[in-house]
């Protein structure tokens, strides 16, 4: 009883056996995401539901491909989030992480269901390809439960990102840690939205990254003030709408390995998405109302195209339809209706006046 009353004032955990940090180690970098292949095919397949341009797209394959760090930037709405979320569907395959490691004597909590979720098919083993096929089957076979099989996580940090949840959350009331972002997307994709945006300066987050850029691997501190190196083995994605020589120095941008200037789109490529737009939300397409957007907004300098405004233009349009009790068109009317209640008047000075989209 003794003993145990020791125990528990160590720490509160109650779950499968936390695993050593070495092994942690080892296990990592055996499933490491810089084993993974994309081919065009697959990229194809993964961005078949966006319009894109040429450069762009040949610019993403050796960014994935890399599996070390991606920088997505231009004016909003153009698709630079969906673009980090298509990647991280596309990163595929499954993986063992474990419930728990521990460090000195201390448990750090890595495993979370709202990150790590469950194969969807249970075919899709990690044993049946690469020179890995004996240390899965031994998992398998055994029935190891202090790890647990999941798709290569993805997680998404946003605005609410502050320095403080990149390091080891300490629960005083069970003494047991919480892992951070980065330690929980290993293996996997970490998308850093809307950077620049978040409540700390962006250098002071940027400085936070350079460590981990340069040498993959990321330092953390227990609460007793001791520091420990953990692997940084995912592919990091930071997309901003906001004027990267404005948020970064030359010494980040040289560590971030892919820079891709997500642009607006062109004339032929605003009607492709106005045209699926359509087709999704039951609208019947007609290019006189790309063309009423272009006369009357995109040549006058209005406001630029965006690849947003589709989905929202139409949305609005239905919705203006719905209420006077018509079928929803690409009419002059309906579409004069929808621009008005979607682009604002901004004005500079008292005798200039431009229009801009609200925030998409």
């Amino acid at each position: 009883r003794e003993r145990a009353r020791e125990a528990m004032e160590l720490n509160q955990y109650v779950g499968p056996a936390p695993v050593p940090l070495w092994q942690y180690r080892m296990w990592l970098d055996a499933q490491t995401i810089r084993d993974l292949h994309v081919t065009r095919e697959a990229i194809s397949a993964g961005f078949r539901e966006m319009v894109i341009s040429h450069d762009v797209f040949e610019e993403l394959g050796p960014a994935i491909n890399s599996a070390k760090s991606i920088f997505l930037f231009g004016d909003p709405g153009n698709g630079k989030t969906m673009i980090a979320e298509c990647i991280a569907r596309m990163i595929g395959g499954s993986m063992y992480v474990p419930h728990a490691i521990e460090m000195d004597g201390q448990v750090i909590l890595v495993y979370d269901p709202v990150y790590h979720r469950q194969p969807e098919d249970p075919a899709d083993d990690p044993a049946s390809g690469g020179g890995l096929s004996s240390i899965w089957r031994r998992v398998e076979v055994e029935h190891d439960r202090r790890f647990v099989r999941v798709r290569r996580p993805v997680v998404v940090a946003g605005g609410e990102l502050t320095l403080d949840q990149l390091d080891l959350r300490y629960d005083p009331a069970t003494k047991v840690y919480q892992a951070p972002f980065q330690m929980k997307a290993n293996g996997g994709v970490l998308i850093i939205d809307d950077f620049g945006r978040q409540r700390v300066p962006p250098r002071d987050l940027l400085n936070r990254w350079i460590v981990p850029l340069e040498k993959r691997t990321d330092y953390l501190a227990l609460h007793t003030g001791s520091k420990f190196p953990v692997p940084f083995d995912c592919l990091l994605v930071f997309a901003t709408n906001l004027d990267p020589m404005q948020l970064v120095d030359e010494a980040f941008l040289r560590r971030i390995h892919y820079k891709i200037n997500v642009n607006s789109p062109g004339p032929e490529d605003f009607a492709e998405i106005f045209r699926r737009v359509c087709a999704g939300m039951g609208v019947p397409f007609d290019p006189a109302g790309v063309e009423f957007l272009y006369r009357h907004y995109y040549r006058p300098g209005r406001v630029a195209p965006r690849a947003c405004h589709p989905r929202d233009i139409v949305d609005h349009v239905r919705d203006v339809a719905r209420y006077r009790g018509i079928p929803a068109s690409l009419s002059d009317e309906l579409m004069d209706a929808a621009c008005r209640s979607y682009f604002i008047e901004l004005s500079d000075a008292p005798d200039t006046v431009r229009t801009q989209a609200v925030p998409c």
